[in-house]
């Protein structure tokens, strides 16, 4: 399992940003960055909000919760998962289960396709 600071790392080399870019985005130094990216300091809970969101990803991806991390690095992916978040139960209810419909539909056909 990648450690935050390998998945800090990551995401801001995937965003084309340098050490002292994120620094400035966050009021701190390069130097600490480079500690979070070394694991030897862990950031507070809202320094790490802040890294996620200037990231576009998410606290549980950098912590290493979620193991999916692409699907929270896209933020045009992330804003549709909140919008269906925020429908009421019923539209959520009937667009999951459309979107369950969808996705097992695309997986049999792939899987017919590799034989």
């Amino acid at each position: 399992m990648k450690s935050f600071g390998k998945r800090l790392r990551e995401c801001r080399e995937e965003k084309g940003l340098s050490q002292q870019k994120l620094a400035n985005e966050l009021s701190t130094s390069h130097s600490v960055i480079g500690r979070y990216e070394r694991d030897e300091m862990i950031p507070s809970i809202d320094v790490a909000k802040k890294m996620a969101s200037l990231l576009d990803t998410t606290v549980g991806y950098l912590l290493g919760e979620v193991e999916e991390g692409d699907t929270f690095k896209d933020p045009t992916m992330l804003q549709r998962l909140k919008d269906i978040n925020h429908l009421d139960e019923e539209e959520r209810r009937c667009v999951l289960f459309s979107l369950d419909a969808i996705l097992r539909d695309a997986k049999t056909r792939r899987a017919y396709a590799t034989k």
